[in-house]
């Protein structure tokens, strides 16, 4: 069978980010590949394994699903920590195969001692501390019963890390608040400490503040989109290119989204295309469907908006962005025909389409659309 669109993630750009990224920040700090969300649509499956080739080890996820699918398709073991959501009823096979996982509830907590006296075996935990982003973690009271159930039951947990997580590292406005968040995270560190509570990690810094806050670095960084290529925001690529003589992006994208030419239409001067009327053929056109839609995670917000590649031209979108195809206009692009490659998100010769053209065009973050790309697209690893 083939698929009306398939994705491609480069191996060796892989390579390229990641060694950018160690260079940063040096030996010393341990690189946790954060791959929620489908690997940000580059897909768990098929990133996990060319990343542990290019010499990661630890994998950061966000719910026991992920944490199992990312388990059984590694080549070889490694570090799984699952940062967010796990089901009371899934913390024995998380404690069974040694995965770590945030603890930032009273709840969860009291469950993994439970099962871990049960089975004999101790949870890996990571206490994630609140420090102002007030989404998830310990304060106040229930820190402290966290703390007091931590100091009685070592055998049956063994604290890996403490972490916490910054509110927008990615946005020059949000400084005061992510320093802040920085000065309470170390206050509570030093006060675990006083209580024989060290833990063998200390992580806080996403992809963002791994660039802009270099002291949050500490022990772990838990990186995300730059490691696909991708700057957090233009803010932090800002800032990056006015330190560095070298205007080049030092990032390369992993991903190239492509289709095909389903079929050509002729269309007469006047006609609507498509559903409704938001579109009206000005001359006699050539348009090409495309058997892609938003129910394959191309936006319906990109309907007289969006862009793709054929030939090394650029296309335009034409009419509303149907659930299984839309047209894009092909009238002055020489040659055409069925089946030529149509890239909805990469380069074809010397032109490209972007995500943040996307973003520009919609409004879609960078994030959500990579990580709305439906996991049964077909990814394919190239060199």
């Amino acid at each position: 069978m083939h698929p009306s669109s398939y994705i491609e993630i480069n191996r060796s750009a892989l390579k390229n980010n990641i060694d950018f990224i160690k260079k940063r920040i040096g030996p010393d700090v341990q690189f946790s590949s954060v791959i929620k969300g489908n690997a940000y649509g580059h897909g768990i499956e098929e990133f996990g394994p060319i990343a542990q080739g290019s010499g990661v080890n630890h994998f950061s996820v966000f719910s026991a699903d992920e944490a199992f699918r990312l388990f059984e398709a590694l080549p070889a073991p490694a570090t799984i920590m699952v940062m967010g959501y796990i089901d009371n009823s899934e913390l024995e096979w998380v404690i069974k195969n040694e995965i770590e996982f945030f603890v930032f509830e009273l709840d969860r907590l009291e469950s993994a001692i439970s099962i871990a006296k049960r089975i004999k075996k101790p949870a890996k935990i990571h206490l994630e501390l609140e420090t102002g982003m007030y989404r998830s973690g310990f304060d106040g009271a229930t820190l402290s019963q966290a703390v007091s159930m931590l100091q009685a039951q070592q055998e049956n947990v063994q604290l890996q890390g403490v972490c916490t997580h910054y509110a927008g590292a990615e946005n020059l406005h949000n400084h005061e608040r992510v320093m802040a968040q920085y000065t309470s995270f170390n206050q509570q560190v030093k006060e675990l400490e006083n209580k024989h509570l060290k833990p063998k990690l200390k992580h806080t810094a996403c992809s963002a503040a791994t660039m802009a806050y270099p002291k949050t670095q500490m022990d772990m960084v838990r990186i995300g989109i730059m490691q696909y290529g991708f700057w957090p925001s233009p803010e932090t690529y800002g800032q990056y290119i006015a330190q560095n003589e070298n205007m080049q992006d030092p990032l390369h994208r992993l991903i190239t989204w492509k289709s095909h030419i389903m079929s050509l239409k002729h269309v007469p001067e006047g006609a609507y295309v498509g559903y409704g009327t938001s579109y009206q053929a000005s001359q006699d056109m050539i348009m090409a469907v495309i058997p892609v839609g938003y129910a394959w995670g191309y936006s319906r917000s990109l309907s007289n908006q969006g862009q793709v590649l054929i030939r090394g031209h650029y296309a335009g979108v034409v009419g509303i962005v149907n659930m299984n195809v839309m047209m894009v206009d092909v009238t002055n692009i020489a040659g055409v025909r069925k089946d030529d490659e149509v890239v909805l998100l990469g380069t074809q010769g010397d032109k490209s389409i972007t995500v943040a053209s996307f973003g520009e065009r919609s409004t879609q973050l960078n994030y959500e659309l990579l990580t709305r790309l439906p996991v049964n697209i077909p990814r394919n690893i190239v060199d």
